[in-house]
């Protein structure tokens, strides 16, 4: 490995891979042509057949890719699940702030409607006269001089109430066009999240189907052949000598983002689920760092696009690691070149390497 600290995190990542086999952590999602994903247990079987001839290592090789390609696509479908979930719990809450808003506004309109027919049935009782007519009748001059002030003084109420009721009468048509508006959106959201739904349910049985032919040998082998492809993404990104390089030390609040994450190990992927009992990739990121007191965008690709990048080199603990070009997963740095994060579904939170998925960017929620 080159170094004492590469040499020992390797060491370890081999211990913690050979005991994945037996123990049942995660994998990470991953697609043709990427770097191999994570491993993790194989799902038991009970059913093997002893007869059965197993499949050769090139066909669970083959598998194994196929496997990764159709839960990387559900990762995707998840990040699109998610982000439209997010937009309609924040169109469903202006659709709310629009209510009351229109609500209020009747109230007010009433009210100036109200001031209206008061000042229209005083009218009526001096005969219906304007103020002017009424003043020149006056034999009094100071009662004149007196009134003529008030008149002032009601023509300015009058046009100021006049133009009180146009402006509101025009919020509330404007409030009425914006609710209309989000009511579309929203629906839209609706139908965009359920077509997400459906695709990630249609990935997921695919891939639960493609696994279920196998005999429990098979996917103990097959088991095996994610281990190895994990360790050996590591132990490349290790030999790169990047571990050398990184030092930084956890802020409070990424102290308090790691220690949430770590104490969801074993609780079970699922996905758009954000805990307590479940979480998917960023359900997980995302609730660590709302316990730490710093709210963060619900989807990894959304925490790409908003959060503040840095350097490998640079990376601390509490950091969150972007995977695969389509930033579609995404696992928190706790130090010593490992991650913590919610694999795929079938598996649990888990610690696995840093460099055991292609690294898209680092970025930091507290920059």
């Amino acid at each position: 490995m080159g170094t004492g600290k590469r040499g020992l995190i390797a060491t370890a990542v081999t211990v913690v891979c050979a005991v994945t086999v037996l123990a049942a952590p995660g994998t990470a999602f991953a697609n043709a042509g990427r770097t191999p994903s994570p491993s993790t247990s194989p799902s038991s079987s009970t059913s093997a057949s002893a007869s059965t001839t197993p499949a050769p290592s090139k066909d669970l090789e083959a598998i194994r890719e196929k496997l990764d390609r159709l839960y990387h696509d559900a990762a995707v479908a998840t990040d699109s699940y998610n982000a439209a979930e997010e937009k309609a719990q924040q169109q469903s809450a202006a659709i709310v702030d629009l209510a009351k808003k229109i609500v209020k506004g009747q109230q007010k309109l009433d009210e100036l409607k109200k001031r209206a027919g008061a000042a229209a049935a005083a009218q009526y009782r001096t005969g219906g006269l304007p103020d002017e007519a009424q003043l020149l009748l006056s034999s009094n001059p100071q009662q004149f001089l007196d009134g003529a002030g008030r008149v002032l003084q009601g023509e300015r109420a009058t046009k100021g109430l006049i133009t009180e009721m146009t402006r509101t009468q025009q919020d509330l048509k404007q409030y009425a066009a914006d609710a209309a508006d989000q009511w579309k959106k929203l629906e839209a959201g609706r139908k965009a999240k359920d077509a997400a739904r459906k695709k990630i349910k249609k990935q997921i049985a695919a891939a639960e189907k493609l696994e279920g032919r196998l005999e429990k040998k098979e996917k103990e082998r097959l088991a095996k052949l994610e281990q190895e492809a994990a360790l050996k993404a590591q132990t490349a990104w290790l030999d790169s000598g990047i571990l050398d390089e990184i030092n930084g030390k956890a802020s409070e609040q990424g102290k308090r983002a790691v220690e949430f994450a770590t104490a969801q190990i074993g609780k079970p992927y699922e996905w758009g689920a954000e805990g307590p009992k479940t979480y998917d990739c960023s359900g997980l990121t995302s609730q660590a760092w709302a316990d730490a007191g710093h709210a963060i965008p619900r989807t990894s690709q959304e925490q790409w696009k908003q959060l503040k990048h840095v350097d490998i080199k640079d990376m601390r603990p509490g950091d969150l690691i972007i995977y695969f070009d389509d930033a579609s997963h995404v696992g928190m740095y706790i130090g010593d070149g490992a991650i913590v994060h919610a694999p795929r579904p079938g598996r649990t939170v888990t610690i696995t390497g840093a460099g055991s998925m292609p690294i898209l960017a680092v970025v930091r929620p507290d920059a």
